[in-house]
Order: C-alpha cells, then structure tokens, then sequence
C-alpha cells in the first residue's frame, strides 16, 4: 500500500507560523522506519504493509505532538494488494504516457 499524508501541529504559539521543526520530527521518523518514502513540499509518502505503515504514521505523529496543542494529520491510501515498488512505477508508467503521442 501506498500513504500520503501531512501531519502538522496547531496552536505553536510562533508568531511566523512555521512548523518545520514539527515537521522534520515527523520526516525523522519515516526515514529512520527504512520503508520507501518520498517528501514533497505537501507530502510524504511512504510503502509498505498494512500494519507498518500506519506503525509510521502514528509514530510520526506522535513525534508532532509535542510542538502544539493539537495536531492535524491529513492521510489518503492506495491499497493494491499483490503490488509492490509502486511509489516510483506508478510515476514512471505516467511519464511513459506522457511521452506517448495521443492516439487520436
């Protein structure tokens, strides 16, 4: 299964607003969890099974706690069991077609 999610503190008291330092507590985690992930500007996203993956999204969040007085965690899933290495072929099958010509 594939997981994007965004987890981020509310309520830092900052009065910039950031929440990198939030956020890279968070990242720390997936990394350290040795699943393929990938980070954007909006994302992580991560691979894995079922039960390892929410492992690493819980943890990342609890790792957010801490930074404010609540926390929003923002998740979507692609479940496709029997699939694996998708977080790169998923993106390599849309660049082949992108590179296509149209068949009109």
């Amino acid at each position: 299964m594939l997981i994007a999610f965004s987890v981020a503190p509310s309520g830092t008291g900052r009065s910039d607003g950031s929440v990198h330092d939030a956020v890279a507590a968070a990242v720390r985690v997936v990394r350290e969890s040795g699943l393929p992930h990938r980070t954007t500007s909006m994302f992580t996203e991560i691979e894995g099974e079922w039960d390892e993956v929410f492992d690493v999204v819980k943890r990342a969040t609890e790792a957010v706690m801490p930074f404010g007085s609540r926390v929003s965690l923002v998740l979507k899933a692609d479940i496709r069991p029997g699939y694996t290495g998708e977080l790169d072929a998923k993106v390599e099958r849309l660049e082949r077609a992108l590179g296509e010509p149209d068949a009109d």
